[in-house]
Formats: structure tokens, sequence, C-alpha cells
């Protein structure tokens, strides 16, 4: 069993029990599910915005602890100040150490779409990302079935979500091109084996149709990555680890974009 099969194994487990503790309907009365959601396209064309998809991340799979002392609202309104198009929240407990409280302080503290960042497989975890504050869920099509890809997508856009949908080749960008699906991304990571090329996003550049927003997720450390992948098309740049593995996250982003 490779790690993702791993995780979504775990996640299935994780949600059953999610579902013991508060109803759909429950999650639909809190505050923030009726909410209107900030656009994920209007943030990333915003000239005033950078295109970056900022990402607080305590962990990994792959690297263990990557920051377990920033404070997420610190380091959010960060990220905010140095003109991100949206942040990425990892909401994983198991293998990534967030939380769901996590995606509430980014939401209290920032005015620009907020990601969930989590193993999708089950429509609760659509309206949870809602309930606490997410204006985009990410999809991810290695874990779910082109079937699942389209009636997941569907819902969260019934209820306010942008989507994102995360592909790894070709076969998947084929089979995954539905109208509501706001963006598509390319992960440079695979998830097998955790490496990482950019050139996955080069390849796929000019396969992802106009309609979507262009994300390119992982591997970016550097501003040349963001200008040569500007070049092909590309709009949105996820950062994961780049920023939170320094010891001063703001201080790091704020040095990155000066070189955009």
């Amino acid at each position: 069993m490779n790690i993702l099969e791993k995780i979504v194994q775990h996640k299935r487990i994780e949600v059953a029990e999610a579902k013991k503790g508060i109803s759909v309907d429950e999650l639909k009365e809190k505050s923030l599910f009726n909410r209107t959601c900030y656009s994920l396209r209007e943030s990333v064309l915003d000239l005033d915005r950078n295109g970056i998809i900022a990402e607080f991340k305590r962990a990994s799979p792959s690297k263990g602890i990557i920051n377990d002392r920033s404070d997420v609202s610190e380091i959010a309104k960060a990220y905010e100040q140095n003109h991100v198009s949206a942040i990425s929240v990892l909401t994983d407990s198991e293998f990534f150490k967030g939380t769901l409280d996590d995606l509430v302080a980014v939401r209290e503290a920032v005015k620009i779409p907020v990601l969930r960042k989590e193993f999708i497989v089950d429509p609760f975890q659509i309206t949870e990302a809602k309930a606490y504050g997410a204006d985009i869920i990410l999809l991810i099509a290695a874990c779910l079935s082109s079937k699942e890809i389209k009636e997941f997508s569907a819902y969260a856009k019934k209820i306010g979500l942008n989507v994102l949908l995360e592909i790894h080749n070709e076969e998947e960008l084929k089979d995954n091109k539905f109208d509501t699906i706001d963006a598509i991304g390319v992960n440079n990571r695979n998830l097998i084996d955790f490496s990482v090329s950019i050139q996955h996003s080069l390849d796929l550049a000019s396969l992802i149709p106009v309609q979507y927003i262009k994300v390119s997720e992982s591997g970016i450390s550097d501003p040349d990555t963001i200008k040569l992948l500007k070049n092909e098309g590309f709009q949105a740049f996820l950062i994961g680890e780049n920023f939170m593995k320094t010891e001063d996250p703001a201080q790091a982003i704020q040095d990155f974009v000066k070189h955009i």
C-alpha cells in the first residue's frame, strides 16, 4: 500500500467518525456556512495580487514536522499583506498535523480566498469545508473516480464553493473536464514516491483548456520558476513548504515576492 492509499483508507474511517459527532444539517446551521465565498478566479486575475496560493503546513508524510512553531493567524496575515491570491490550509490531522480550527483561524484573519487542503472522499467534507470558512475545495483525481469528481464538484458549486481539481497526468485531465470545476492544478509531486519535477506542469500546460484557471502545485522554491510557469500559461502557483520550513515564514514570503 502506497502513502496515498494509506491516507485515503484512514480518511474514510475518520469521516465516518466525524459523521457520528455532527450532522450535515448541523453543519449548515453554522454561521460561516451562509457566507458568500470569495472568487478564486477574481483573486488570481487581480493585477494587485501575484497568483501565489501560499500554504500553512505543519507537517507532511515525507518530511515529518516542517513547522510547529508559527502562529496560523499571523502567517495568514503576512501572506495576505504580501499580495498572495489565496491561502491553502492543511486540515488533515493524522498525516499533516492540521485541524479545522486552523481553517477557521485563517478565515477570521484574512479577506482573500481560503482553500481547504484535504483528501476529500465524501460530500460530508465539502459541507464541512463551507461550514468552517473555506472558499475553495480541493478534489484529487488520483483519489476519486470521474463520477465522484463530477458529483462532488457539482455539489460544491451548488453551495457556493470554488473547486480546484488536482491532476498528475494527461489521462486524469482528459477524463475530468467538467463545467463545475474552476481551476485545474498540476501537482509536480508524485504522490507515490514524493519525487518532484516542474516538468509535469510544463508538459500539461498547453493541454489544460483556457476556461480553467491553471495552477502549478508543489516544488516551487524559486521566483524564476514562477516566471517560467507564467510564460507557459499558468496563472496560479501553490507553494507548500517553501515558506513554512524557514524560521520566519512571514519574512520568507516578503523576500520571495520581491523577485517575482
